[in-house]
């Protein structure tokens, strides 16, 4: 869509979230009106003492196209700011909004029609007619705080979807009905990967059997990989002093993201929101050359950082979750091959799982804001420029971001995009000279002086929780059979089949592949049903046949049918199936 068309369609979305407001307080006189912003896919406003739901949805936009039909016009005032505190006496949350304003501003206000106006720089439709082929629906209802602070009351927020032409809502209301389908929350929940409780505490998931064979083929998977390229993996603890993180520089810039520090004994610790400082300490315990390096650490580490509840979202952003981090010690000139070496495991990776629509983006500081950050120009500029330079000889696709980067230094981000649609960052690299000065790391070089080695922080497949969520949303819950937590159902028919199913069941063990057997007494069709909605890959039909064949009657996630081969060759199916990743 053209830059004007853009802008034509935001313009229409906010005046649509004023003849939304104006409808609901004509339907429901009580409500006190907050705030209604456009956003990507429509609009919304916030209501305090409103209590609708979906069945109330159409009388709604019934009112709605009422309003619109009336041919209504929308008219700017510009009143003081004690003009606007007597308009809106009646409206608290506007009230506090002119209050934040200077005593001498100028207030602009819209009216539509005659009996309704609302706060609002605009700009607007000039008449509701010109609304009257604007496609829109409401989507759904959800609380939200008032200016987005837990502090504050929880009002009721309505999302409707808005759009010029009825085909672009159509395809929104299908991507939203498939992404529904996807959901991780909704999967994860069906297929017993993890679960959530209150009890236990908001934003910590707890991973049952199947998420926790998930979690354990994506550790080894990715350990296995660093391995092979010269990582050494290591194990720090959870939390650490508050001395450590105020070395680091994550007490002064990250506090407010990480829990409340304990005491203890005369001692501060915290749990730690990331694993750099511990790794910083592991490379200083040591002497080192510069023919030593570099040096590459390793860790699959439990991290703690305290989200906001609004913010909490399944096992795809949480208050526990686990990096799979690493840390490369380098001399400078060994930067740009460990960082293409980096790049090169990345792309690597992504091929086994079949991603293909991502891009690179180069996040940078916000050079407006640098108190955000620490250390100094020349070192940031140096940072920015070498990751620059390596992504042009790479030849990746890439775009640059102010105001992205790490506060300690410029990062290299892998933004994926989802079946969905949705863009996520998955993996990460960033270079920092400042952690290196803070904890006053050294080698020794050539010359026998002592010298900053410079460290890479990376992350590729970031965090295995969010990792999981988004390849459990890619894949429908369909996880390759590599990955998937079982990779074969055996199903008997009859209690005579139980033996034989067992032995099926161990010769499938001891070539480590991951198999559970229902041998209840529910129909064949029943068994076969369950396993088709527990997706998985491979289910085996064991019968009185295969039992005097040696054989496994086979159907494969996707199918309706099932094939007859012999143990062996089934055997030797999947092994080359899971040895290829797919």
């Amino acid at each position: 869509m053209e830059k004007e068309e853009l802008e034509k369609q935001q313009m229409y979305r906010h005046s649509m979230s004023h003849v939304l407001a104006k409808a609901i307080k004509s339907l429901y006189p009580q409500v006190k009106v907050a705030i209604g912003p456009a956003i990507d896919n429509g609009f919304y406003y916030d209501f305090d003492n409103l209590n609708i739901n979906q069945e109330d949805f159409a009388k709604i936009e019934d009112k709605m196209h009422e309003i619109i039909n009336k041919n209504e016009d929308f008219t700017r005032k510009e009143v003081s700011k004690a003009e606007a505190l007597k308009l809106f006496a009646n409206e608290p949350y506007k009230t506090e909004i002119i209050n934040d304003l200077p005593k001498d501003a100028v207030i602009s206000i819209y009216y539509t029609g005659s009996d309704f106006c609302d706060l609002c720089r605009g700009p607007h439709v000039e008449n509701t007619k010109f609304l009257r082929g604007f496609s829109f629906k409401i989507n759904r209802v959800s609380g939200a705080y008032w200016r987005g602070s837990e502090k504050n009351k929880m009002l009721t927020r309505v999302y409707v979807y808005g759009f010029l032409n009825k085909d672009d809502l159509k395809e929104c209301i299908r991507l939203e009905e498939e992404a529904k389908q996807r959901d991780h929350r909704k999967l994860g929940k069906e297929l017993n990967i993890f679960m959530m409780s209150d009890l236990v505490g908001k934003g910590l998931p707890i991973w049952l059997p199947n998420g926790f064979l998930l979690r354990r083929a994506l550790s080894d998977y990715i350990m296995d990989k660093e391995i092979a390229l010269g990582y050494q993996h290591v194990m720090t603890p959870s939390l650490g002093s508050i001395n450590l993180y105020k070395t680091s520089g994550h007490w002064e810039h990250y506090k407010e993201d990480m829990f409340p520090a304990m005491e203890r004994d005369s001692e501060t610790y915290v749990l730690r929101p990331m694993n750099c400082p511990h790794h910083m300490m592991i490379y200083k315990s040591f002497m080192h050359s510069y023919k030593d390096l570099p040096i590459r650490i390793a860790e699959i580490a439990n991290d703690f950082r305290f989200e906001g509840s609004g913010n909490l979202c399944g096992i795809e952003r949480t208050r526990a979750f686990t990096q799979n981090d690493a840390h490369i010690f380098c001399r400078p000139d060994q930067i740009k091959d460990e960082i293409k070496g980096v790049i090169n495991l990345i792309l690597d990776v992504y091929k086994d799982f079949g991603f293909k629509n991502y891009t690179f983006r180069l996040s940078l500081r916000d050079k407006n804001n640098t108190e955000k950050y620490f250390g100094n120009d020349e070192l940031w500029e140096k940072s920015e420029t070498a990751l620059r330079e390596i992504l042009k000889n790479s030849g990746a696709d890439y775009y640059e971001a102010e105001g992205e980067a790490a506060f300690y230094g410029p990062k290299i981000d892998v933004q994926v995009k989802s079946a969905i649609g949705h863009e996520v960052t998955l993996s990460t690299v960033q270079l920092d000279y400042q952690l290196p000065e803070r904890f006053e790391l050294e080698y020794v070089d050539e010359q026998d002086n002592r010298v900053r080695p410079v460290v890479i922080h990376r992350a590729i497949l970031g965090s295995l929780d969010r990792f999981a969520a988004f390849l459990i949303e890619e894949t429908k819950g369909n996880l390759p059979v590599w990955l998937n937590p079982v990779q074969v159902k055996i199903l008997t028919v009859s209690e005579k089949n139980i033996e034989y199913a067992k032995q099926i069941e161990s010769k499938l063990h001891l070539n480590r592949i991951r198999v559970t057997a229902d041998i209840s007494n529910e129909s064949v069709g029943k068994k076969i049903r369950k396993a088709v909605l527990e997706k998985s890959p491979y289910i085996l039909v064991l019968g009185d046949k295969e039992m005097v064949e040696n054989s496994v009657a086979v159907r494969v996630r996707g199918s309706k049918n099932t094939v007859s081969m012999s143990y062996s060759q089934f055997e030797q199916e999947i092994l080359n199936t899971i040895n290829n990743k797919l």
